[in-house]
Order: structure tokens, then sequence, then C-alpha cells
């Protein structure tokens, strides 16, 4: 445990975190990165492009000094980042390299207000903290199926949609794949990418239940007219990678999963290519409780981009029926005479009451953070309890929260 004298003096720089925090982070991975480029191989260079990494990282810091105290009250954020770091292969060895640069980034932000008194009371602090990250993530490790990446040979790879293309990944080595829970994603390692420098490591949820003898992860290309940093590795995976071909895989990981303990109705909210943990999830309860109310709702453009619509489709007639409802936004003239088509626009508060049998559920969604925004929204103002709310999302809460 912490002395009071050091609880105390973190606590009292909540404001100035609160206030330089995202100032503070980012002059962290500015030193990380010219320190220990080797590191690049780690972290997601798209977030960092985007900012999402360093806030994420600020906000962290931020919960972490006002709960000093009590580290349980932020327990689901260090489960949530725990899984990232275990799916990355993160060690404890990375741990002080961290520290010492955070520890820098103080100092250089702040200058004369970081004394002496603050940096060693935030040093105290961030052994702590990291301690129970390590714990945490030991844990995790122990309970995988192996530790860092192993290869993984590509069996079929499978065009959905427009922009979708499944993987059907077995492991090169005959094993048998680790279980995994619905919901959980793996993360693939890619080296040689074109015109890229580093590795780059990318988490895809697993788009089909436990049990099979494979992995399957389906991947959305990015159009490159986007420009968009997280689609390096995604487009290599559609144009470069075939059949045949080994993809270095870590075993599953993630804290967004479906509570199968529970016998409350859920609700499952998709959009676009979100459907992916989804869909596990929602294969998962139609096998293990057939009779526990699920809803399945999914929001995208039009027929071109509604990939496994089929398989939605086949699950329906395989374990008795259940609502389906698809939302298009652009939808085609066709889509309008089709089977999976139920609205034209988005998913809004309006058509959720309409659709949904009872508001009085746990309700997951995946999709594009403005989705994700506008549907947590719509059921907060429909007086949904936030506990009953669950999402997977990269960066601070806030951004969905908001």
């Amino acid at each position: 445990m912490l002395d009071k004298q050091t609880i105390e003096i973190v606590k009292a720089t909540v404001p100035v975190l609160e206030s330089h925090g995202t100032a503070i982070t980012t002059r962290f991975y500015q030193l990380l990165f010219q320190r220990h480029p080797e590191l690049l191989n780690i972290f997601n260079h798209a977030n960092q492009k985007q900012g999402r990494q360093q806030t994420a990282l600020a906000n962290t810091v931020y919960a972490a000094a006002v709960h000093i105290d009590r580290l349980e009250a932020i327990l689901p954020a260090v489960m949530q980042i725990a899984h990232k770091h275990r799916s990355l292969g993160i060690q404890p060895e990375h741990y002080p390299i961290v520290g010492e640069n955070l520890l820098q980034a103080i100092q250089d932000v702040l200058g004369e207000a970081a004394t002496a008194e603050i940096i060693n009371a935030w040093g105290k602090a961030y052994e702590y903290i990291a301690a129970a990250f390590i714990q945490t993530e030991q844990r995790l490790y122990q309970a995988a199926g192996w530790v860092d990446f192993k290869n993984f040979i590509v069996k079929r790879k499978v065009k959905e949609s427009e922009d979708v293309c499944s993987f059907y990944l077995e492991p090169e080595d005959g094993q048998p794949v680790a279980p995994f829970a619905p919901g959980q994603y793996i993360s693939i390692k890619c080296t040689g990418i074109p015109g890229e420098t580093h590795e780059h490591i990318r988490q895809y949820s697993l788009s089909d239940e436990p049990g099979k003898p494979f992995y399957r992860i389906s991947v959305k290309r990015i159009d490159a007219l986007q420009d968009k940093p997280e689609g390096k590795v995604s487009n290599y995976l559609h144009q470069h990678i075939n059949e045949g071909e080994l993809l270095a895989v870590s075993a599953p990981a993630g804290d967004f999963t479906v509570d199968l303990e529970s016998d409350e109705p859920v609700v499952l909210i998709a959009g676009g290519i979100g459907q992916t943990p989804l869909l596990s999830m929602l294969k998962t309860l139609r096998r293990q409780q057939p009779n526990r109310p699920v809803t399945f709702l999914h929001g995208l453009q039009n027929s071109r981009f509604h990939a496994l619509a089929d398989e939605v489709k086949a699950l329906r007639s395989a374990s008795g029926p259940f609502p389906y409802f698809v939302a298009y936004s652009n939808p085609l003239a066709e889509d309008r005479l089709g089977e999976h088509f139920d609205k034209a626009g988005f998913v809004d508060l309006e058509w959720l009451q309409a659709v949904v049998p009872d508001k009085n559920a746990d309700y997951y969604i995946c999709g594009p953070q403005p989705m994700m925004q506008a549907v947590y929204r719509a059921l907060r103002t429909w007086g949904v309890a936030p506990e009953r709310i669950h999402y997977e999302f990269f960066g601070p809460k806030g951004m969905i929260e908001s």
C-alpha cells in the first residue's frame, strides 16, 4: 500500500492532470518512441495518429490518480487494458520503460511545477499501479492458450460482401484452437506490409461461435480514397494474404463478452462490420440458451455491404425464429423488395422503441463511433440503465457516453 503522504500528493495533482493530461501523454509517446523505436512494432499507429492512444492514456492516468487509494474502483478499465496488453504481448519488463518516460513527460510539461516531491510521489504511485496491471495480465497469460504469437494457416478466404472477406484460420502446429468467449478478439501481427518499416498489430473480433476447429475473422476493406491509417492491416489482408499462407496470431482476449449465466433478454445492435463479435454472441446464445429472448438489429449502408446476412437467416431456420431487423442508411432500389430490409435510415430511438420487445434487456453495441454514440444516447433517453449497456470501443468511454 502507498503511504498517506504519497496518496495526498497524487490526489492533489488531479486538477493538473485534468488540464494537462493529453499534453503529458503526447510528450510521453514522443519520448518513448525516440528512446525505444522498437516499441513501434507493438503500438497501434492509427490510434497514435488519431490521438486516441494519447487521450485514452490520459484518462487512465487521471482515473488512477482520482482512485489511487482504492484502485478497485477502476477495475473494469484495468481489465479492458490488461486484455489489450496481453493480446499485444506486453511483458513486465516494459513497465519500467513506460514509467521512466511518463515521469520525464510530467517534468517536461509542468516545468518548475513538477517539484521533486511530486515526481517522487508519482514514481511510487506508478510502481503501485503498474504492479496491479502486471498481476492482472499475468493471470490472463496463464489462462490463455499460448503466450505471444504463433502461426496459423489461412485455410479459407471467403468474400462475404462488397468490402468484407472472412479468413478461416487453423494452427500450423495442428493443435486444437484455444477456447474463447463470444465477443472476444485475436490480434494479427503483419510484417512486410508494402511501404511500412515496422510490424503492425491489429485486433479482429472472432465472428463465429466457439467450439469450431478454426478461428474466423471477417475483415472490412478500407477504401483507399479515404486514406484512413487504420486500413493498413485490413487492406493488406484483403490484397496480399491468400489461402495457404501464414498469419501470426495471439490467443483470444477481450472483456466485451455476453453473460451466459444470465437469463435476461439480450438486444444486440450492430453497425456495419461491428456485427462480428455480436454474431458470435448470437450464435452462442441460440445454441446454449435457445429459450432466452434475443433481438438482433443491424444498421449498414445497403445490401452490397451486408456481409453474412444469409448466415443469420440460416441460424433463424435452424434454431427457431428470433427478432431480426435491418436498417439501410442508403438502400438500393432492389433492397426495398428484399427480405433483409426493415427501415431506410439509421438506428434511432423511435425505431428501437418500435422493434425491441422489452427495453429492460441487456444491450450489446458494436460499430463505428458515431453510431455507438447515437445508440447509447437513445437508450439512455429511453431510460435504459447504464450498467445494462455494453460496448466495444478503444478510447475514452466519454467519447461514447457524452
